[in-house]
């Protein structure tokens, strides 16, 4: 059986809280919707992809408001969709399947990074130096493979409802020579023509600031309609981590927030970016 994927474990977890809130046993809702017992069991355990119409009838008997009934419908609909990474399903690990199916459904992402420009700003030359370097045993197909993907994903930043990024890059990943000069000359020119679009906003954390909530490692949040189902992305080498419950969701919240006051603001980012590039030659 295929592991669950968070947004299966997060619209199971939230069913579960639902019917407790109510004080609704398996039993009860299973004659309140006609759905069995065991299928509503597979459901909350996030064991089985839920069908959106099962999702609309199991809301209308918790007797959830439109809004909420809506968002719940939405996160079934979007869990089940099967999109254009599909096809390189066997060189994506499970994390980074999840990660760009999230990306196609979310409305806001915000990360922090530190050593490496953000995936989905990345330039096709820039993506393979970094894929060479830190795919240990990748043949050549898969690391070509693997920058087909994340140019790919970088559709969602220029769709008709484009994701809205806001990323906060410290200045050691801006001033790395990852794939040499001229690579890195081309991915900081590559920022620049991105901070233009009126989603993205770009900043630099310089060096020399001092303690700061980014300090513990990179992360990025992915934000959603209805709060509840925003979830953050802990990138590892050999494995990375979702965080999903809502309150600790909260403190990478605030922390974003914090490490964004603390980064030079957008048009003294912009400026470094700029002046860096240009001492590249």
């Amino acid at each position: 059986m295929a592991a669950a994927t968070v947004r299966q474990r997060q619209l199971g977890n939230q069913l579960r809280k639902l019917r407790e809130t109510r004080g609704l046993t398996l039993d009860a809702v299973e004659q309140l919707t006609g759905i069995t017992m065991a299928k509503l069991s597979r459901l909350e355990l996030a064991k089985t992809p839920a069908k959106h119409a099962d999702v609309d009838k199991i809301a209308r008997a918790y007797e959830c408001d439109d809004e909420l009934r809506e968002s719940l419908v939405a996160v079934a609909r979007e869990g089940n969709k099967r999109g254009w990474w599909f096809n390189y399903q066997e060189i994506l690990p499970p994390w980074l399947a999840d990660q760009i199916s999230l990306e196609s459904s979310a409305t806001s992402f915000r990360t922090y990074q530190v050593q490496l420009i953000p995936g989905l700003f990345q330039t096709a030359d820039y993506a393979r130096a970094a894929i060479n370097g830190l795919a240990i045993g990748a043949s050549p197909e898969d690391v070509e493979a693997r920058v087909r993907v994340r140019r790919e994903r970088q559709a969602v930043l220029t769709q008709p409802k484009p994701l809205e990024l806001w990323a906060v890059i410290h200045e050691a990943a801006l001033r790395s020579l990852a794939g040499g000069a001229q690579v890195m000359r081309g991915q900081l020119e590559k920022l620049l023509e991105l901070a233009v679009l009126p989603n993205i906003t770009i900043q630099v954390m310089p060096t020399e600031t001092g303690v700061h909530q980014g300090m513990t490692g990179p992360f990025s949040i992915l934000g959603f309609p209805g709060s509840e189902f925003d979830v953050v992305l802990l990138e590892g080498l050999l494995s990375s981590e979702w965080v999903e419950d809502p309150q600790r969701v909260s403190v990478f919240d605030r922390a974003f927030r914090e490490v964004a006051a603390e980064a030079w603001p957008v048009g003294q980012s912009l400026n470094f970016i700029a002046e860096q590039k240009d001492r590249l030659k």
